[in-house]
């Protein structure tokens, strides 16, 4: 079992602090020019949705890393990159290397987000210390949680803030 443990804990950590440095460079670099493209790509307004993207990233990010929380953390990044995909990548192919790039990488974050929301954590975590595990990670509910709380997320956000700009 220590052998799984370590695989879910190098996952969770590679994931959890990758997302939380995606964010953190949005605001290191400036919101402005964040919020700028958000809202030439339809996300209104764009400020509110940068920071928006930019600390869920950070936040669901160091969550993911710690493994607090974990099917909810999962479900905020399956949230991003479902936005992600449907604001930025959808009509530009699988492949990331395709121009506008294609959307192979939120496809992988959130697949990776979807097996470390199912799965739990495992033992070398902050849900596991704090008894937060069971009975989530020994049934369906964490995956369950995670797909619905991530699509949900992304769904309302859509519906709430995107307005697609017209093709030429």
């Amino acid at each position: 079992m220590a052998h799984i443990n370590f695989v879910l804990f190098v996952l969770r950590v590679g994931l959890g602090v990758t997302m939380a440095l995606h964010g953190w460079n949005k605001v290191r670099k400036g919101i402005a020019g964040t919020a700028g493209w958000f809202q030439s790509i339809g996300m209104r307004p764009g400020r509110l949705n940068a920071l928006m993207a930019a600390y869920t990233e950070m936040g669901g990010g160091a969550l993911l890393a710690v493994g607090l929380l974990t099917p909810l953390a999962a479900a905020a990044m399956i949230g991003l990159m479902v936005v992600a995909y449907w604001v930025s990548h959808k009509d530009n192919g699988f492949f990331i290397f395709n121009p506008n790039q294609g959307w192979e990488y939120v496809f992988v974050i959130g697949i990776a987000a979807l097996a470390i929301g199912g799965i739990g954590p495992g033992e070398w975590s902050i849900d596991n210390v704090l008894g937060l595990g069971n009975p989530i990670y020994t049934s369906w509910w964490g995956a369950i949680i995670t797909i619905v709380a991530g699509v949900g997320g992304a769904v309302a956000q859509l519906a709430t803030f995107y307005r697609p700009p017209a093709k030429d």
